[in-house]
This record gives structure tokens, C-alpha cells and sequence, in this order.
């Protein structure tokens, strides 16, 4: 365990900073020897993501392995928006993760997931797959061979078959500003759609408990950074540096999608400097991270 509080610790959301919105990899091979480069020279890192355990072991631990990361190296991956965690590095075996923890408290219903799988081979095989990775959340995710125009045309009329198949349930459901509370008046699900998927999950899911699972894992391994970077690409990434900005901790968001709107914020909010979006943003401010803690 680190005694000394590292000066910078990074709360990384993957699809957009890390993965390219396109290709769902990491594209960019500087991306990865950046992060290698920082996790060895002490610099704690966190993905905080709604993508599965499944997803991140090949798509971001598997390229990090390659690329050399060191064993002890202060490395977490919290999934599906904190319902899943584990730790990273060679020391924890071939595959690079420690047994994953689940919490099943925040799983939505078996025979939802269910419909939603049959619905999705009925009517949009053609369009979005369903993830059956994912441990807690039910999610269906745009195709690779499809265009973004045709499928943001057609994910309000899938997300609306979702939000019946949930209300005939007798669920309360939020999806963005649409709000329908259950007989009780309460909210149980949100509906989140994305650029690339829509994602069905716990109002108790969010990037927010995200930062709790990650400092909980980093507490655990060694002192708490000084400051926090935080990096996402959608307006629901902020509430991670809103969680550490509540918690007393010294933090600054970085958006590298700034063209959906920047909320004022107690916090400073960092873009990068020659307007470049997704990866290649976060490919320019990780390389910046690794020029001033001299990696």
C-alpha cells in the first residue's frame, strides 16, 4: 500500500475519452502507452463506465497488458455506472482482473431482460445487439455496420417499447425528462439513451456511485490522490467530479464532448485546447497528464 497521497488520481469514463465512439476499441495506440506510462509512475486510475466487466477485460485490460503495465500498479475498473468492480493489473492472472464483485440488489428483473432480448431478435436484429454481458443493466447497443443517422431515428420508438414493457411491470420509469412515477409515486428504473446504445438500469446506478466504488477501492490499496481529473463525454459523467467535489476532494472535469452544453459547475471544467473531440481529446490531455508527472 502507497503511504505518500499521489498528487493526481483520473476517474476515466471509456466510451468516448478512451474507445472510439465508431470503432468501441481503443483506437489510438497512444492512448494506451499514456496510461501505462501514468499507472506506472503512481498515478491511480479508475474506469468508471457503463460498459461490462466482459468489455473492459478485452477491449482495455488486454491492450494494457500488452503494452507492459506494471504489476502493483493502481489500476480499477468499476462497471454498469457502480454495480460491478474488480482490480487490474498482471499480478491478478492471465486475464488481468481480479474476481469481479456484483451488487444483485441493483439488477433490473429477469423476465424484463428477458423481453427485451426476445424483442430486440423480433423486431431490431437489424439494428442494435443485445449485451448479454452486462451483470445489473439491460442494455442494446447500436450495430457497427449501421450508420448514426439511421440509428438515432429509430431509438425513440425502441426506447418507448422499453418504457411500456417497465410501466406494464407496474414500474416507475424516468428516461431523461419523461417522468412516470409508479402507483406510489415512486421511480425504481431510468431509461439512458446514448449516441450509441440505450442503457435500462437502477436510479441507484450512475457515474456517481461510480466514484464511491472507486474511492473504496483505491482506499484500500493506498492513500487517496490529492486531485482528481475526471473525463467524460456526456452531461451524466459530471456527477463524478460533482460526488468528489461534495466529498471535500480537489477535483476538475474534463469534457471531451463540450458541444452538448457545459453546466456551470463549483468546479473548474477542462476541454481540449484545439477543439478535438472523443479519443483523440483524450489522447491530447493524457499525453499532457504524462508530461507533468514526468512518466
Amino acid at each position: 500500500m502507497t503511504a505518500t497521497p499521489p498528487a493526481l488520481g483520473l476517474l476515466l469514463d471509456v466510451d468516448g475519452p478512451l474507445a472510439s465512439p465508431v470503432t468501441r476499441t481503443i483506437a489510438l495506440p497512444a492512448i494506451t502507452r499514456d496510461l501505462v506510462a501514468l499507472a506506472a509512475a503512481g498515478v491511480p486510475l479508475v474506469f468508471n463506465t457503463g460498459r461490462s466487466d466482459a468489455f473492459i477485460r478485452t477491449e482495455v485490460v488486454g491492450p494494457l497488458l500488452a503494452a507492459g503495465l506494471p504489476a502493483g500498479a493502481r489500476v480499477h475498473g468499476v462497471c454498469e455506472k457502480g454495480a460491478v468492480w474488480f482490480s487490474i493489473g498482471p499480478e491478478h492472472g492471465p486475464d488481468g482482473t481480479s474476481p469481479i464483485e456484483v451488487d444483485a440488489s441493483l439488477a433490473m428483473p429477469a423476465d424484463f431482460a428477458a423481453e427485451m432480448r426476445a424483442l430486440v431478435a423480433a423486431e431490431y436484429a437489424d439494428l442494435v445487439f443485445f449485451d448479454e454481458t452486462k451483470h445489473a443493466m439491460v442494455s442494446v447497443e447500436q450495430l457497427t455496420s449501421v450508420d448514426s443517422a439511421t440509428y438515432l431515428s429509430r431509438q425513440a420508438g425502441l426506447d418507448a417499447r422499453i418504457v411500456d414493457a417497465l410501466t406494464r411491470r407496474g414500474f416507475g420509469v424516468r428516461r431523461l425528462d419523461d417522468v412516470r412515477p409508479d402507483a406510489d409515486g415512486a421511480v425504481q428504473w431510468r431509461i439512458d439513451p446514448t449516441i450509441i446504445s440505450t442503457d435500462v438500469e437502477s436510479v441507484h446506478l450512475g457515474k456517481d456511485l461510480g466514484a464511491d466504488r472507486a474511492l473504496e477501492l483505491l482506499a484500500a490499496d493506498g492513500a487517496l490522490p490529492t486531485s482528481w481529473r475526471t473525463v467524460g463525454d456526456s452531461r451524466s459523467d459530471y456527477a463524478m467530479a460533482d460526488r468528489l467535489h461534495a466529498l471535500g476532494h480537489d477535483v476538475a472535469h474534463v469534457d471531451v464532448r463540450p458541444a452538448d452544453g457545459v453546466p456551470a459547475t463549483p468546479y473548474p471544467v477542462l476541454t481540449a485546447a484545439d477543439g478535438v473531440v472523443h479519443d483523440e481529446a483524450g489522447a491530447e490531455l493524457l499525453a499532457e497528464w504524462v508530461r507533468q508527472v514526468g512518466a
